[in-house]
């Protein structure tokens, strides 16, 4: 499975460590950013991150920012993409399930690293339920 995964400055270490755990588990991870503490904009990375989903290099995206909601926020402008922020294994089960998510987003700054390797973990192995569903994710891209 291949992944991508970005964030800004606030979520620096918790995207390093999640890339090597997702290495240890044998995925192919694309690192798009940001690769410091040092203060960036996290749209830069989100942007490319989602890019890479687009033209189908990655299969799924995670993100970080010190809340979540801006990145978030940036990847969903982008068509076909559906960013979840999730802070709750819960809310990353339902998002696979109900809303076929395929970048997962979470607030840096509001979870430990336990946390966000659980999380991880229940987005990557919920599949979508489809059928009526199915109906509703298509009409997100719907203007």
């Amino acid at each position: 499975m291949k992944i991508g995964i970005a964030c800004d400055h606030a979520g620096f270490d918790h995207k390093e460590k999640l890339k090597e755990y997702l290495l240890s588990k044998e995925l192919i991870v694309e690192d798009f950013g940001c690769y410091s503490i040092e203060s960036v904009d996290y749209p830069d990375f989100s942007h490319e991150l989602c890019k890479s989903l687009e033209n189908k290099k990655n299969i799924f995206g995670i993100q970080f920012c010190g809340t979540g909601n801006g990145i978030n926020m940036t990847a969903n402008k982008h068509l076909n993409i559906r960013a979840a922020l999730c802070w709750k294994e819960e809310i990353a089960q339902q998002a696979r399930l109900h809303n076929n998510a395929n970048i997962l987003t979470m607030p840096a700054r509001h979870l430990n690293w336990d946390q966000v390797k659980e999380i991880t973990d229940v987005f990557l192995e919920t599949k979508f339920e489809g059928g009526r569903h199915q109906r509703r994710v298509e009409k997100i891209n719907k203007i």
